[in-house]
């Protein structure tokens, strides 16, 4: 595929400053671009390979004054780390047009509904009852049970487990090895010991434009749903357990965990390695610093929180500060203990 830089410059809204007709062919870091390749400039860090780099165009800020003599062709944007993000999801648009048709072996049941020009790999199961939106590609291996729902234009990659009544709106992608309406973690403690297995009857449900990474678990509800709202994305190897709330737009980095019950507001950050305690309640717009362990509701929208348990990030690097010195603080009290023996 092969497209002129005025072109690139029209799907982005962008202005070219250079050669409007040079080809390009290829996406690369701007640092390891060559002839044919396009690349961007958002990280004031990576600017002095602006001025080596033989990428034939580059996307940058319209706000950026270069500060040496270059050879390539600028394409003026108003934030180039966007806009190229928006090259890159076209390109995979292209890439995945000619994934269509079903291919065997694989069931399907007689009572599902499959939406026009999908895509369905080998060896997939699909339930009874299931519904598959327009344009979803369902990569092989992956288990939809009776009763889910699938939107339009999503994509299902190799792997994906999908439980019985789960409902996923449009534009939803959930990466290998997910697995989306597990059991949550219900027992209930028996007077011998034991423990008896709840039930768990709800489901979960995913809204539009929601990302799930690799091996990344969102358990089904107790009763009613574990619900993720518009927006939210996922990374790999996160647990989400039963009756959670997600709010629209938050973002969750790996190894994290949230506890039964709890709600996370819209906008959050949820840094990598995080655990969230059951039954409480994250206002919107919050930030947890990694490694950070939520053990209380945050009920002020936009802190940043930090530390385990998790407080004020500004009063986190106090403590971290005087929890440094203990030691010294430890020999100054030895020292004073000795004077006043002394006396």
């Amino acid at each position: 595929m092969e497209f002129t830089v005025e072109q690139i410059a029209q799907m982005l809204n962008g202005e070219v400053k250079g050669d409007k007709s040079l080809k390009v062919s290829q996406l690369a870091k701007i640092e390891e671009g060559t002839t044919g390749s396009i690349s961007f400039l958002a990280n004031p860090k990576y600017e002095q390979y602006l001025y080596t780099t033989t990428s034939s165009a580059v996307i940058v800020d319209n706000t950026f004054e270069p500060k040496k003599d270059y050879t390539t062709t600028l394409i003026l944007v108003k934030n180039a780390y966007a806009a190229f993000t928006a090259l890159l999801q076209e390109y995979q648009k292209i890439l995945a047009q000619n994934k269509k048709g079903i291919e065997q072996p694989s069931f399907i049941s007689s009572s599902a509904k499959i939406g026009l020009d999908v895509y369905i790999g080998a060896f997939a199961y699909i339930g009874d009852n299931c519904k598959i939106g327009d344009n979803t590609k369902i990569y092989p291996n992956v288990s939809i049970s009776e009763a889910s729902i699938i939107g339009k234009n999503c994509t299902i990659y190799a792997g994906v487990s999908i439980y019985n009544n789960t409902i996923i709106g449009d534009n939803c992608v959930i990466h290998s090895n997910a697995v989306i309406g597990s059991d949550g973690f219900g027992f209930a403690p028996q007077a011998d010991g034991t423990f008896a297995t709840i039930p768990q009857l709800g489901n979960v449900v995913l809204e539009n434009n929601v990302s799930i990474g690799a091996n990344t678990t969102v358990d089904r509800a107790t009763m009613g749903s574990t619900i993720l709202r518009d927006g939210v994305k996922i990374d790999n190897l996160v647990q989400i357990a039963h009756n959670v709330e997600v709010g629209k737009n938050t973002v969750i980095a790996a190894l994290t965990g949230i506890s039964g019950s709890t709600k996370v507001g819209s906008n959050c950050m949820i840094g990598g390695q995080v655990g969230m305690a059951g039954h409480i309640t994250v206002a919107d717009r919050t930030i947890v610093t990694a490694q950070s362990g939520v053990t209380k509701t945050v009920r002020q929208s936009g802190r940043i929180m930090a530390g385990s348990p998790a407080q004020d990030s500004h009063n986190n690097l106090k403590s971290q500060v005087l929890y440094k010195n203990l030691p010294k603080i430890e020999q100054r009290l030895k020292e004073v203990e000795e004077q006043l023996k002394q006396q």
